[in-house]
């Protein structure tokens, strides 16, 4: 099944780059940005979205299905998981040179008087 954009765990954000990230928020499409499974348990339909401000912009539409995606064995869902994991692996030493670099980035009395 397609992703269910009518879901409400499903969320699309367009970067400056023009990349696009689509994805369900409760990690539950494996196969993410193509496809939701065709039982989620959590799917849960978008209500109506009262006092929200919308832009002009709209969804991008889906990208195109890598070859591969209906074989069997679920190995794009493996690859998937596996690229995931790296990145959760990195994830924590990434934060901390960015917070490294903010720190430096201060004034001196700022980083002497900080609260520890």
């Amino acid at each position: 099944m397609p992703m269910r954009q009518d879901c409400k765990h499903f969320e699309s954000r367009t970067y400056r780059n023009g990349e696009t990230v689509r994805k369900c928020d409760l990690d539950l499409a494996p196969e993410a940005p193509w496809r939701c499974p065709d039982d989620c348990p959590r799917y849960e339909r978008r209500f109506a979205d009262v006092n929200w401000a919308h832009g002009t912009l709209v969804t991008p539409p889906t990208p195109a299905e890598p070859p591969g995606l209906d074989h069997p064995d679920e190995r794009v869902a493996r690859l998937l998981d596996e690229a995931e994991e790296i990145i959760n692996a990195v994830g924590p030493d990434v934060v901390a040179e960015v917070e490294d670099e903010r720190r430096r980035r201060q004034p001196l009395w700022k980083r002497m008087f900080r609260r520890r």
